[in-house]
């Protein structure tokens, strides 16, 4: 763990920190590339070679049937059932409150109507990971919104495990969330299968929701043939904080953080040395009693504890970080969140933690990583839909078009074009 002030960082530091997993999708392209291949030409049988491989289990039946799910959703009980409603309800609210107006119109001038029309997307595949944990929550924040937006297909797919079978709970999420067609693979044959469909996979328009390096990769590589929402890999947080922070509870946000995952980066910049040095020390504690010791202690080597000089200088530094998750921890929080202008979810107050948002505020959780905030915004809404503008225009709107039309389509050679618009008042 790095603990530094943030004036004396190295260039090497600096660079590790700010292009965090730059380097990693190059080195895996290759075999990602072959796995797409494979699946493309090969369907359900590649679908099911990679899932013995990668996952260690055989499966026959590649679609989980509305059975299985209903049965997944009764084993889970009434009170887990219940947490689960109460978070899709809240993330249901969240995402209707986006909703565009589905049509609109302004008159630009006499007889000039300009407008745009909002539609949803026909399909879309929610990428669901496995393998350390499982994660209902992200079947909630990807399938919920898609269908808010209207989309008739949505889809999931979510990796078994070694006996075959898929976490009760995440099926239990997709029944909440009201997916159409569960499917119990992972990783990018998961992806290819969504993206070029199978006997059994549906073919999707795009595809969203978070994975590893590999995942991610490979919704990079199939963007020619489905859609995707941005590149989404190992999680990370930054918090900027002042003395009035809570140590013991910023140390717990970033352990929080690193549980997820070896690769997850958890920063902390700070106004306080006192603090910085006490955050240090609960971090250290703390990662020794949580129950994902080995994993926390591992991402704990991307962690780092900045102490800055000025409340300036913490705000310049996150906005060159670009953090997936960022907490602001301050006296004065709206004036450094005025300054914040790359991040995908910011949580503001001591109250206001990262896991919240994870499960139950009712933001969603899937967010750009890696510095890509600085030009993607997390999922919602508009990622479901797409708008095609409108123009109604009248005869009498068109005489006043006419001339400018006409004398910019000839300059550019385009006869047709001006003749279009000039046969309209011979």
């Amino acid at each position: 763990m790095l603990y530094k002030k943030l004036s004396g960082l190295t260039d090497e530091e600096k660079s590790k920190l700010i292009g965090r997993g730059g380097g990693d999708l190059a080195n895996v392209e290759d075999t990602v590339a072959s796995i797409l291949e494979d699946v493309k030409h090969n369907g359900d049988a590649a679908l099911r070679e990679y899932t013995t491989k990668f996952d260690g289990a055989d499966i026959e039946a590649v679609e989980i049937t509305k059975e299985e799910i209903d049965e997944a959703a009764a084993s889970i009980g009434p009170e887990l059932m219940k947490h689960l409603e109460f978070a899709a309800n809240n993330i249901r609210r969240f995402h209707e409150a986006q909703m565009p107006q589905k049509t609109w119109f302004i008159e630009v001038s006499p007889g000039i109507e300009l407008g745009q029309k909002f539609t949803a997307l026909e399909s879309v595949g929610a990428y669901v990971p496995g393998g350390r944990a499982s994660y209902p929550s992200t079947a909630l924040m990807t399938i919920i919104p898609a269908k808010v937006a209207g989309v008739n297909n949505v889809v999931m797919c979510t990796p078994p495990g070694k006996d075959g079978i898929v976490d009760p709970l995440t099926l239990a999420a997709a029944k909440v969330a009201g997916a159409d067609h569960v499917y119990k693979i992972g990783g990018v044959q998961a992806i290819a299968g969504m993206a070029y469909g199978t006997e059994t996979v549906m073919k999707v328009d795009k595809i969203v929701g978070p994975g590893n390096v590999f995942v991610t990769s490979a919704k990079m590589q199939v963007r020619d043939t489905a859609e995707i929402d941005f590149p989404a890999g190992p999680s990370e947080v930054l918090i900027i904080a002042d003395d009035s922070c809570n140590a013991r509870m910023a140390a717990s946000d970033m352990i929080a953080q690193a549980e997820h995952d070896p690769n997850a980066v958890s920063v902390i910049v700070t106004t306080s040395e006192k603090l910085a040095l006490d955050v240090k020390d609960e971090v250290l504690k703390q990662a020794e009693e949580t129950l994902r010791t080995e994993i926390v202690n591992t991402s704990l080597a991307n962690a780092a504890i900045l102490i800055a000089d000025s409340m300036d200088e913490c705000i310049e530094f996150s906005n060159e970080f670009g953090p997936e998750h960022l907490e602001i921890m301050v006296k004065n929080d709206d004036e450094v969140l005025e300054g914040i202008e790359h991040a995908g979810s910011i949580f503001v107050g001591n109250y206001a933690p990262v896991p919240v948002g994870d499960y139950a505020s009712g933001t969603n959780h899937v967010l750009p990583t890696a510095g890509y905030a600085r030009i993607y915004s997390g999922l919602n809404l508009a990622h479901f839909m797409k708008s095609a503008s409108i123009q109604r225009i009248s005869k009498q709107g068109l005489s006043t078009l006419k001339d400018s039309v006409i004398a910019l389509a000839e300059k550019e050679g385009l006869q047709a074009h001006a003749d279009s618009v000039r046969t309209r008042f011979e």
